[in-house]
């Protein structure tokens, strides 16, 4: 579902300047500058209207988080949460995800969210998927060794789809569940998430840290199309 144009987005944008990267070529490599000392950095790809991101900042002040978002209508609300709650350790960037090498260097992400991405469901569409493994060989580039992504769907399909390319992509899988909220709620939840839990739907979640890489065939594409979360 699209979401619904905000009114005076350019005025609000501006507003929460300070929360957004307008040139993240320009900090490869140099990225804990907006926050010296920090323990981690951590992306989150796709953050929406940012909850997620805000709270778990909120929890961790000692990292640095920054979130890529390609819609500017929902990146606008996160910037203006994060400013509301006076966060320090959170910064938006609007771009495709399929960019990040460009925006980070080699082993300087320590951590990756993605929460409940587009499923892309048309088999055709299954490489715009941002778990497929091509974007998990893309995002290796900018993970450290050991490095990890936190991946979290309502969508069963994605969700076998995504745990068989994880180890194709060289991450070995831990934390697997089809049920996260089994027990009661489970860490932080989106806007999203908390919907759909509250309706009975089971969270899938799991944990790919990186590992090697297998032997990989001939003629494996990068991902080409933009991606969309």
């Amino acid at each position: 579902m699209r979401m619904r144009r905000k009114k005076n987005l350019g005025p609000r944008m501006e507003a929460c300047a300070a929360w957004q990267i307008k040139d993240p070529k320009a900090l490869r490599g140099n990225w804990r500058s907006l926050m010296p000392g920090a323990k981690e950095l951590r992306l989150e790809l796709g953050c929406g209207k940012g909850r997620f991101t805000c709270q778990t900042a909120a929890a961790n002040p000692d990292i640095l988080f920054v979130a890529v978002e390609r819609v500017p209508d929902a990146m606008v609300m996160a910037m203006e949460k994060a400013r509301d709650m006076g966060l320090t350790n959170v910064f938006y960037v609007d771009a495709d995800a399929a960019l990040l090498p460009e925006f980070f260097e080699p082993e300087e992400v320590d951590l990756i969210y993605i929460n409940f991405c587009d499923p892309w469901p048309p088999k055709r569409h299954a490489k715009r998927r941002l778990t497929h493994r091509n974007f998990l060989k893309l995002y290796r580039e900018v993970l450290k060794e050991k490095g990890q992504i936190h991946f979290k769907t309502d969508n069963a399909p994605l969700f076998e789809f995504s745990v068989l390319e994880f180890p194709e992509a060289g991450y070995d899988l831990e934390e697997v569940t089809r049920d996260l909220h089994a027990d009661g709620v489970c860490g932080i939840m989106t806007d999203y998430e908390e919907r759909f839990h509250n309706m009975g739907t089971k969270i899938n979640r799991c944990v790919g840290v990186k590992g090697e890489l297998p032997p990989q065939p001939e003629g494996e594409e990068d991902p080409k199309e933009p991606a969309e979360a």
